[in-house]
């Protein structure tokens, strides 16, 4: 729609959508793809695994979305007020008009050389195999005993103490101490590991050659034999987890004889020695659950097997004495043989037709599904075709050379109504006609000059 009264002021009349769309053309060709780094607030994962967020600083803020294929190659769970740095595309969600960010990678920012180590320690252990998952061993179903590899001090200890006396007291848990921070704690904890590894060894009729037991001597039969080792710790920042970071003790983790499942920190907490055990807990306590099946449920299998290896005892006579009775029967009367059989067959074929009758109404019953879908199927199919018919004519209109009529130009054609393009074309006194935006007039080649 234009000013007909004012063609110089004529504006046209945008419709929402097709504004909206605009608007994201000129976001994507100006911005994308576009770096950003701010503070996460309002995280939030859907059902359907996409995740939405947004993210601020001191001067202002922006919303976020992060689908589910992207948001499945993040190594890390974004939380509330963590500093990332994000990549991704700026466009407009054109149904609410909103300013939106699709993010299609994040990292986190602002955790300085430590973290940049973390990275660079982790990438080289992955290169040499030793995050393989091939590596990786299952928990026993009924280990003879526990071992514990931390601090004795730790409020960890205590979580994992407590879970165990609860859920398995009848297993043996055996503690080896270590520290679990500080510049001491990783020779700390390589130490302790290798006294485990000692018992281990010796529950299973072996030996091992180490540092600490350079004879291959067997230790004190009044250890316990370790089938699982747990090593914990409770929460806290990436520095005070950083004993769990080093590099010695990575491979100290993959020589474990036995499986050994690493509780470090909360469930958002993540360390070198979680991709080198051979199970990663979200918290010490989840460590001491996955390998404490509670004794009750144990009790309650082998109370119900009892009853089932009764009953199929008792089955078993039964249907031995039945089997006698009927051969006995068999001998004196073979016409009940007969009757018998006729009856079996006889429900075979009462089956037979009601499989059939309800296969029957199973594909009934689609069909209608199918029917009662078409109409609403139709109708979208229709409106979004309408829809794209309205952006074709949207930009057919943007292309309308009546446009460029109303800023003053002409569109000059000949007599034979062909456009004039090159004054080479044309001699004096050839007539030609002018296109406005309102009217036509006649013209006369009066001179004509080459640039």
């Amino acid at each position: 729609m234009f000013d007909e009264q004012n063609p110089a002021l004529a504006r046209p009349v945008w419709p929402v959508g097709a504004l909206c769309r605009a608007v994201a053309q000129a976001l994507q060709a100006r911005f994308n793809p576009v770096m950003v780094s701010g503070e996460i607030t309002g995280f939030a994962r859907a059902a359907s695994g996409h995740c939405y967020f947004t993210l601020k600083d001191r001067d202002g803020q922006i919303r976020c979305a992060m689908f589910r294929r992207a948001a499945s190659a993040l190594d890390f769970a974004p939380r509330d007020g963590e500093l990332v740095e994000v990549t991704g595309r700026l466009g407009l969600y054109e149904a609410r008009g909103d300013l939106q960010l699709v993010v299609e990678d994040m990292r986190r920012a602002g955790q300085g050389a430590l973290f940049e180590e973390f990275l660079r320690l982790k990438a080289r252990l992955q290169a040499q195999g030793l995050f393989d998952a091939q590596r990786k061993r299952p928990l026993p179903t009924m280990p003879r005993g526990i071992g514990i590899v931390t601090s004795p001090g730790a409020a960890a200890l205590h979580d994992v103490v407590s879970t165990l006396r609860r859920r398995v007291p009848h297993i043996p848990v055996l503690l080896v101490p270590a520290l679990v921070q500080g510049a001491q704690a990783p020779a700390s904890l390589c130490e302790a590991l290798s006294k485990m590894y000692l018992l281990a060894m010796q529950g299973r009729g072996e030996t091992l050659v180490s540092a600490q037991n350079p004879a291959g001597l067997a230790l004190p039969a009044s250890a316990p034999p370790i089938d699982v080792i747990l090593l914990v710790r409770g929460g806290g920042s990436m520095e005070d987890l950083w004993a769990f970071n080093d590099e010695n003790l990575a491979h100290q983790l993959v020589q474990s004889p036995v499986p050994v499942i690493s509780g470090v920190g909360h469930e958002t907490d993540f360390t070198i020695a979680d991709f080198c055990a051979d199970l990663r807990a979200p918290t010490p306590t989840a460590a001491a659950e996955l390998v404490a099946q509670p004794r009750a449920l144990w009790l309650g299998a082998l109370e119900l097997l009892a009853r089932q290896l009764s009953d199929g005892l008792q089955r078993q006579l039964d249907q031995r004495q039945q089997q006698l009775d009927m051969t006995a029967q068999r001998l004196g009367r073979p016409s009940a043989l007969v009757a018998r059989q006729q009856l079996q067959q006889a429900r075979l074929a009462q089956r037979l037709r009601h499989a059939m009758l309800l296969n029957l109404q199973r594909h009934a019953s689609a069909l209608q599904g199918l029917e009662a879908g078409l109409p609403q199927k139709s109708r979208q199919a229709l409106e979004r075709q309408h829809q794209q018919l309205q952006a074709l004519a949207l930009r057919l209109e943007l292309l309308n050379p009546q446009h460029v009529l109303q800023r003053g130009y002409a569109l000059l054609t000949d007599a034979q109504g062909q456009a004039v393009t090159d004054a080479a074309q044309l001699r004096p006194g050839d007539a030609l006609q002018a296109r406005l935006a309102r009217g036509l007039v006649d013209v006369t080649v009066s001179q004509r000059r080459l640039l």
